[in-house]
């Protein structure tokens, strides 16, 4: 969601994590074996693998799964072969949704994406129809108890960062795509945690959502596009105000 919605949505994700900690989990693990295969099982040499595993040990993930998830990406563990794949499409109220999936299986994800888009009045459209409507970046989340607002110009900035917005939860730097890893590897250096680093699809237009019925269907309808097996991650362009937000999550 987009705007401070980001920040609730860090919130709620923190609050539900025991609930949801086996997906947490899967999605991790995922994204580590692609890490490591695409740039070596060593974290020193790998600053995305590096990055991900602290994201890991965050969640409390369990250092067995880590390790396994390095070494099916190195090959000296037998494990499935995913690929990553992004769809696009509008949900309910004209909202532009971004859903990247990393699976072993298209044929499964790209029928459980759809199965979702029609379930909820939306459409599933081609490559490109709603991702002009977002800056592809890199987006951190650190909250004012994590660090000034001039400790954080120093670092980042220094580190590639174009960006940092000050919101009243606290800042939000972004980033190109190729500096992703050394704005992460600065702020760890300097030990300022992230509530969330990511490599993400945040608006640049955005559809205003006041009807508490909307935005309660849109609500269910990320859940439901989370909860599906390859699906990594949602983005989407709708704002509403932290009230009605709170609401609909009710």
């Amino acid at each position: 969601m987009a705007g401070h919605n980001k920040w609730a949505k860090v919130k709620r994700t923190k609050a539900v994590l025991d609930v949801r900690r086996g997906k947490v989990f899967s999605r991790l693990s995922r994204e580590i074996t692609m890490a490591a295969r695409a740039g070596g099982s060593d974290p020193a040499m790998n600053p995305r693998l590096r990055t991900l595993t602290l994201k890991a040990r965050d969640a409390n993930m369990p250092a067995d799964n880590i390790e396994r998830a390095v070494k099916k990406g190195s090959g000296e563990i037998s494990g499935a072969a995913y690929e990553e794949f992004t769809y696009e499409g509008y949900g309910p109220g004209g909202v532009a949704m971004v859903v990247k999936v990393a699976t072993d299986n298209k044929n499964r994800a790209a029928s459980d994406v759809r199965g979702a888009f029609t379930r909820f009045g939306g459409n599933l459209a081609g490559a490109g129809a709603v991702s002009f409507l977002f800056r592809h970046a890199g987006q951190f989340l650190v909250s004012k108890d994590a660090a000034t607002e001039d400790a954080l110009i120093e670092v980042a900035l220094e580190a590639g960062a174009d960006d940092i917005l000050s919101t009243g939860d606290g800042f939000e730097v972004r980033c190109d795509i190729h500096a992703f890893d050394r704005v992460a590897h600065a702020l760890e250096h300097k030990r300022i945690k992230a509530e969330s680093a990511e490599i993400a699809y945040i608006p640049t237009t955005t559809v205003p959502v006041a009807d508490a019925g909307l935005a309660r269907t849109l609500v269910k309808f990320h859940d439901a596009l989370e909860e599906l097996e390859d699906v990594q991650q949602v983005f989407s362009n709708e704002e509403m105000d932290e009230a009605l937000s709170a609401s609909a999550h009710a």
